[in-house]
């Protein structure tokens, strides 16, 4: 009896440890996503009033956690009763990763004219229209977090499609749980770095004083550490889609080891180069529909 309880404890403790190693990798494969994960949502939740900000974020994730409770057991059943399924969901997410970033690459060769987002504070609107707003914004983040999250899952869910459906749910869950709260709470001290700087500033005895620079420093830093987390998340967001391609479609991956680069480059070629190539045929069916309206 004893040397079977210890037998159980021994292979609970060789499952753990190898839930352990796929959930570090099945987090590296996703990294991308979670880093253009944060910065649209660092962009979406910031431009509120200061006292707004924190339950707006709340509002959003608790939208992330309900769109992963949907989102885990059709991932699941598609793994169990249809595995092919999630390689196909897999490519198709990549090629809109890949559109999502090649646009964002366009966008900053080619600058378009975005409507002004309009300011949302006490002494321009009523607290009910601060309200409706929010609530539009709030549904938009969260239509745009599902996207983002069934990449997410369908990504973790590859790097571990080959072992037991058990491990499967157990890492799957895992990373998508680090999806929500790891992000929405890196989210949180991102969109109140300007806050604790105006504060620092105002408690500082002159303009000159240690707590005063560092107040100027945060609420500076700010827009460009949005900034930055798009540009690293643009170019995450090609590097996982063209990891998706090179190892998932045949013809990419006998073309990737005949070429002698860093694989990082092969990726990033291929990620890039599809999603001009979907970015072309989406513009070219926009400039076609457009026509026939009018």
């Amino acid at each position: 009896m004893a040397s079977g309880f210890f037998v159980l404890l021994d292979d609970i403790a060789a499952i753990m440890d190898d839930v352990a190693v796929m959930s570090k990798i099945a987090a590296k494969k996703t990294a991308g996503i979670l880093g253009d994960d944060l910065a649209v949502n660092a962009e979406k939740a910031s431009g509120f009033a200061s006292s707004r900000e924190l339950p707006v974020l709340w509002a959003i994730s608790k939208g992330s956690l309900l769109n992963k409770i949907i989102i885990l057991p059709i991932a699941f059943l598609l793994s169990a009763f249809l595995p092919a399924a999630i390689i196909v969901i897999l490519v198709l997410g990549g090629l809109f990763l890949a559109y999502e970033g090649a646009e964002k690459v366009y966008e900053f060769i080619v600058p378009h004219k975005h409507a002004e987002s309009e300011g949302i504070t006490e002494e321009t609107l009523t607290e009910e229209q601060i309200l409706a707003v929010e609530k539009t914004k709030i549904k938009s983040a969260i239509i745009t977090d599902f996207i983002l999250s069934v990449e997410i899952v369908i990504i973790a869910l590859g790097t571990v499609i080959e072992e037991p459906l058990t491990q499967q749910i157990i890492v799957t869950s895992i990373i998508a749980l680090i999806a929500t709260i790891g992000v929405y709470g890196i989210v949180a001290l991102i969109v109140r770095m300007d806050e604790a700087g105006y504060k620092l500033i105002k408690v500082s005895k002159s303009e000159k004083s240690f707590s005063a620079m560092i107040g100027n420093i945060l609420v500076k830093a700010l827009p460009l550490v949005i900034k930055g987390l798009t540009v690293i998340g643009t170019i995450a967001l090609l590097l996982v889609a063209g990891g998706i391609f090179v190892h998932y479609i045949p013809y990419f991956h006998h073309l990737s080891e005949e070429i002698k680069m860093p694989a990082i480059i092969k990726e990033f070629v291929v990620g890039l180069v599809l999603g001009f190539a979907v970015l072309l045929v989406i513009n070219l069916v926009k400039k076609i529909f457009k026509k026939k309206t009018a």
